[in-house]
């Protein structure tokens, strides 16, 4: 699997993401990330109905659930759509971010493992800057002050990854639980800082 420690990354755009998709590729890439780029390109054919969002997004995604990729980034018009179609593939975490917190939460709370942006919404800069946030954070890092934080995105995680549906259909729309946490929240600290992490990335 090319892993994000390695700096290692899948991307993915249609023709409405693809302006972008390119800077934040190109800052990335800057920055020594190597990317397979699996969407549209500058000398893609607008007629090509491969290019069309969901499918794009449903090839991301299958490239996650056959562990080719440990994360990816999307790119359409909205972050829906093509969000959507990544998340119809098994073991896919899907999330559209629109802000640098709300990704840094999607990789440290959530373990989104496909991150997708909507480029009518987001600027190249703030596009950088979420990536900066996915990318050099890992799951459940930046909470040591919250009990039992990684444990119960965890939970969530492992009983969503089991999720069958007919099975909680049958249980009476009860989902099976693989554990169970406390659902307590927490106030952050005032010792503690509120700028997401930013770890060192590249191999060694």
């Amino acid at each position: 699997m090319k892993m994000v420690k390695d700096k290692q990354l899948l991307m993915g755009a249609d023709f409405a993401g693809f302006y972008l998709k390119e800077e934040v590729k190109k800052y990335l890439e800057n920055k020594g990330w190597e990317i397979k780029d699996i969407g549209v390109q500058k000398d893609s054919d607008p007629d090509d109905t491969e290019l069309m969002f969901h499918r794009i997004g449903l090839r991301v995604g299958s490239m996650i659930t056959e562990k080719e990729y440990e994360r990816a980034m999307i790119f359409c018009g909205t972050g829906m759509g093509i969000h959507i179609a990544a998340s119809k593939c098994p073991g896919v975490h899907a999330g559209v971010v629109e802000s640098v917190p709300a990704a840094f939460r999607a990789i440290t709370g959530n373990g989104v493992n496909v991150l997708a942006m909507g480029a009518f919404y987001v600027t190249p800069e703030l596009g950088k800057q979420i990536a900066d946030a996915y990318l050099y954070n890992d799951f459940g890092s930046g909470w040591e002050w919250w009990p039992d934080f990684k444990r119960f995105h965890q939970i969530a995680i492992d009983e969503l990854n089991a999720f069958d549906y007919e099975t909680y259909k049958k249980n009476g729309f009860k989902v099976k639980h693989i554990d169970d946490c406390e659902c307590r929240l927490y106030d952050r600290p005032e010792n503690f800082s509120p700028v997401p992490l930013m770890v060192e990335r590249g191999k060694k």
